[in-house]
């Protein structure tokens, strides 16, 4: 790409990007770390920061940790702002997703920050588990350094598509196609986690790269948590009540506008789409053709 043509990119999507914000009108319910909120896993090593406006996680070589919201949601839209490991974080994991909690067959809606080697770009994977069945990876890497400042990173959840969004910019799209006979996360509620976690053996240039424990500990931090969705135990007539907002006509399709940064991000920054990894799916698998776009 010429620096003209780059450059030309780049205006078109801070302009379609200052309208989309300027656009949304999306009301979530306030959460706090306390009120919504457990640790799961090591609570020595999350703990308040910021006079108690968001929390911090660390990872070092005795332990990561993670924690969770106290109730599960049946669709809906959940937030949260997270500002990265910072540095040399090859070989760490940051996760944000939604999870059925469930042994066999769970759903599960993922963001996993992988770390890297200090001056790459930043790879954010997600994935998708439906009935049980996940294997459904895409990554891309940030535009931004998501270390140096808070960024939000969104999912909503309806009956029609589940969007993954990074500060409102759609980076994937998994649509409902269960007439088509493909899965599609939608009859058990699922809680809310994040963990900051060593996988080294995965997680940077497919495991090629290592932790260096010598720059540990490592921290995340997390704020401005939001939930919007149908918590249960509950009312099961929340769950199928068309008219919750995150149900309405403006969320069952990505605006046009929102459909151009969607093209953009998969056009300039997408790195790994499983529909196209032709050694692992010698078969594409079928909602690949079906439209998941």
């Amino acid at each position: 790409m010429t620096t003209m043509n780059f450059l030309r990119n780049m205006l078109v999507f801070v302009y379609v990007y200052v309208l989309l914000l300027l656009s949304l009108s999306v009301s979530a319910k306030p959460a706090t770390f306390q009120q919504d909120f457990k640790v799961t896993w090591a609570d020595t090593h999350v703990r308040p920061v910021e006079r108690g406006r968001a929390i911090q996680l660390k990872l070092d070589q005795s332990s990561g940790c993670g924690f969770a919201s106290k109730y599960k949601y049946l669709y809906g839209r959940v937030s949260m702002k997270i500002k990265l490991v910072p540095g040399d974080s090859a070989g760490t994991v940051t996760a944000f997703y939604m999870n059925s909690d469930t042994d066999t067959i769970r759903d599960e809606l993922d963001f996993e920050f992988l770390g890297n080697r200090t001056g790459q770009p930043y790879t954010v994977q997600t994935n998708v588990f439906a009935h049980g069945k996940g294997d459904r990876e895409q990554r891309v890497n940030l535009w931004f350094d998501p270390s140096a400042a808070y960024h939000t990173y969104t999912i909503l959840w309806n009956h029609k598509h589940t969007v993954f969004y990074v500060d409102e910019v759609p980076i994937r799209v998994y649509k409902n196609n269960e007439a088509k006979g493909i899965p599609y996360p939608k009859s058990q509620p699922m809680g809310v986690f994040s963990t900051l976690w060593e996988a080294d053996d995965w997680a940077t240039r497919g495991g090629l790269e290592k932790i260096d424990w010598s720059k540990a500990p490592f921290y995340a931090y997390y704020r401005d948590f939001e939930i919007d969705g149908c918590p249960m135990p509950g009312p099961m007539t929340c769950a199928s009540n068309l008219r919750n907002w995150w149900e309405g006509a403006a969320y069952q399709e990505l605006t046009p506008m929102q459909a151009r940064l969607y093209r953009w991000v998969r056009q300039n920054h997408m790195v790994y789409d499983y529909c196209h990894d032709k050694s692992r799916f010698p078969v594409p698998p079928p909602e690949c053709s079906a439209g998941i776009y």
